[in-house]
């Protein structure tokens, strides 16, 4: 009787599309009310449904957790979701953070706000008295100087660099409060896992290195150029820097929420599966490299330097990659070799990742693993015709923006597929 009322429960369970720890609670309940347990084991006989298939066979599915939940079995499974939904949600204001200031650089706002104060910036000018004096002081600047002799700047178009700047850093302190508040939080209710507690200290350093690096970079745009014909620009270096710092800290809150909410995959590691994994790991850092590359692109205005493909100007190799001396630094400061290193890094990434995926085909993945490589393959072409687009039309805001977004979301499908192949942690 107690195999019938237990297998009802599964059923019924299955049926109304109940959670796999609902389901556990409702078999649970039914196996504690039972007064005789010998009458569960049936005399000490294999637990089966009335289809002859184990018992443990049906529950296995439902026990499948997840690496959180199988290394720290004392915090509720309810916590581990909700705590996986809040580092989820902190990796989806990063990605915001990203777009909002891909977007203020190709507006050239990045520098309206020329000076750094951590809670007086939060209060915007109120009147048309402080709007006047805080454009005053953005006059004796290099950027109003130039940008002022190409045409007359009026108080409504530094409204507009302001505001597109203020969003950006205000966006950047909720980001810090929404990770600061609610971890201090769930740190009380216990629900932060041993394992997560060091990677809640590396967030905390990165997000304050993260507005650091903000500032540094804008500073560099706000000195004076060497040269009366120099453009007015934040250095590239310091631009790579800001961005990588952005997409580091996305990764660790992408791949901590993952870990919280996805079941584990069982895998068997053989030598297929192990170079696999090893290609999935350096298809990561392929991307991540290029969109870093494309940083520079960004930092030099490299985008508008050749606006052809596949060749550029009728030629393979342009004749003007060398002419910085000493010749390394060609490598990240000519516009020219800058174009010409992200054209053939994006190439040689979707390539790669086209025979990825061929290699993957007949291999043993689990489903998410094999729809996250299907992703990769769709996402990756999708950028590169984003790319070329972006190439052609002369860097529109809107198409430039999207290819900028477009490579924070192939990096976080690489995440993903990395994510689903990886052991186990003893």
């Amino acid at each position: 009787m107690m195999n019938s009322c237990l297998q009802k429960n599964l059923i019924k369970g299955f049926v109304h599309g109940k959670s796999h720890s609902t389901i556990l609670q409702l078999c649970t309940r039914q196996l504690r009310t039972c007064r005789n347990p010998y009458q569960i084991l049936n005399k000490g006989k294999k637990l089966t449904s009335k289809f002859s298939i184990p018992i443990s066979r049906i529950l296995q599915p439902l026990r499948q957790t997840t690496t959180v939940a199988i290394q720290n079995p004392e915090i509720p499974l309810r916590a581990q979701k909700i705590v996986g939904g809040w580092l989820i949600g902190c990796a989806g204001m990063c990605f915001g953070a990203v777009i909002l200031g891909g977007v203020t650089r190709l507006t050239e706002s990045g520098l309206s706000m020329v000076d750094w104060r951590l809670l007086k910036d939060m209060k915007p000018p109120q009147n048309l008295k402080e709007w006047e004096e805080e454009f005053e002081k953005y006059k004796q600047f290099p950027e109003y100087k130039y940008v002022n002799a190409q045409h007359e700047m009026t108080l409504s178009d530094f409204k507009f660099i302001f505001y597109m700047e203020y969003g950006h850093r205000m966006w950047g302190r909720l980001i810090g409060m929404a990770f600061l508040l609610p971890g201090a939080y769930f740190l009380k209710k216990g629900w932060i896992s041993k394992g997560m507690k060091p990677r809640m200290i590396a967030l905390t350093a990165l997000l304050g290195f993260q507005g650091f690096l903000g500032w540094y970079m804008v500073k560099s745009g706000l000195e004076e150029k060497q040269k009366e014909t120099d453009i007015p620009r934040v250095s590239q270096y310091r631009l790579a820097s800001h961005l990588g710092s952005a997409f580091i800290l996305y990764t660790l809150f992408l791949w901590s929420g993952l870990t919280h909410i996805l079941p584990y995959n069982k895998i068997e590691f053989t030598k297929e599966m192990r170079r696999i994994k090893g290609m999935a790991h350096g298809m990561k850092a392929l991307i991540f490299i290029t969109a870093i590359s494309g940083a520079f692109v960004a930092g030099l205005d490299a985008g508008l330097t050749y606006n052809s493909w596949p060749k550029m100007a009728d030629r393979w190799i342009p004749t003007d990659m060398w002419t910085i001396d000493p010749k390394w630094k060609n490598i990240f400061e000519n516009p020219t070799f800058v174009q010409f290193n992200h054209r053939h890094l994006a190439e040689s990434t979707v390539l790669l990742i086209a025979g990825f995926w061929w290699m993957c085909r007949k291999a043993p993945l689990p489903p998410r693993a094999r729809m996250a490589v299907n992703a990769l393959l769709a996402m990756s072409i999708i950028q590169v015709s984003l790319g070329i687009t972006t190439l052609l039309t002369y860097v529109p805001t809107p198409v430039a923006a999207t290819h900028q977004s477009g490579s924070l979301v192939l990096l976080s499908i690489a995440v993903w597929l990395t994510h689903e192949l990886r052991r186990l942690p003893k």
